[in-house]
């Protein structure tokens, strides 16, 4: 007696379904040598017709995404030439960062008009200091926000009284200004 299945005895669902499967896959090998694929080649693209590409959008950016909200915001900064003011309007937010603690303490930026960074001290003595300080101020403000930005730094002194108020005022004196600016 022997082990072999009879010839006659129908085989198992499995035995079908592994045969069906190797069947497939020798065809469908067959069908990619015939196209001159090879295993282990990358994929082709298909070409796609023209109009579907508007029909359809794909993982990557195109015209028709709507854009980011920072992106606008650069458009409009350039469009309406505000990218300047702007960037030194960064500066005066960020003027005690910029110039150090020390400095901030004792000198504010009060407005930036044609280049020109207008910065007030609180006494004589730091109006002075900032003068001899101006080069490198502007060098560090030119390495925050660019080149040509600020041109010139302008120090004010600290704001003196008015001496023109009141009833009984001389028209003619300047009163005393031997201590201001």
């Amino acid at each position: 007696m022997t082990d072999e299945p009879d010839p006659i005895e129908p085989l198992g669902d499995d035995t079908r379904v592994a045969d069906a499967a190797s069947a497939a896959l020798a065809r469908a090998r067959a069908a990619a040598r015939d196209r001159g694929l090879r295993p282990g080649m990358k994929p082709r693209r298909r070409p796609r017709p023209d109009n579907t590409d508007q029909l359809r959008s794909g993982a990557g950016r195109d015209g028709r995404d709507p854009t980011l909200l920072g992106e606008q915001l650069d458009r409009l900064l350039v469009d309406r030439g505000w990218k300047v003011d702007v960037a030194v309007g960064s500066v005066m937010g960020r003027w005690a960062e910029i110039v150090g603690p020390d400095i901030a303490a004792h000198v504010e930026p009060v407005t930036f008009t044609d280049g020109v960074l207008t910065v007030r001290a609180d006494s004589t003595a730091w109006a002075t200091q900032m003068k001899l300080l101006a080069s490198s101020v502007l060098a560090r403000v030119e390495q925050e926000i660019g080149a040509g930005a600020v041109s010139k730094l302008m120090v004010l002194g600290p704001a003196a009284p008015r001496w023109s108020k009141g009833r009984h005022r001389s028209p003619d004196s300047r009163g005393p200004r031997d201590t201001y600016g």
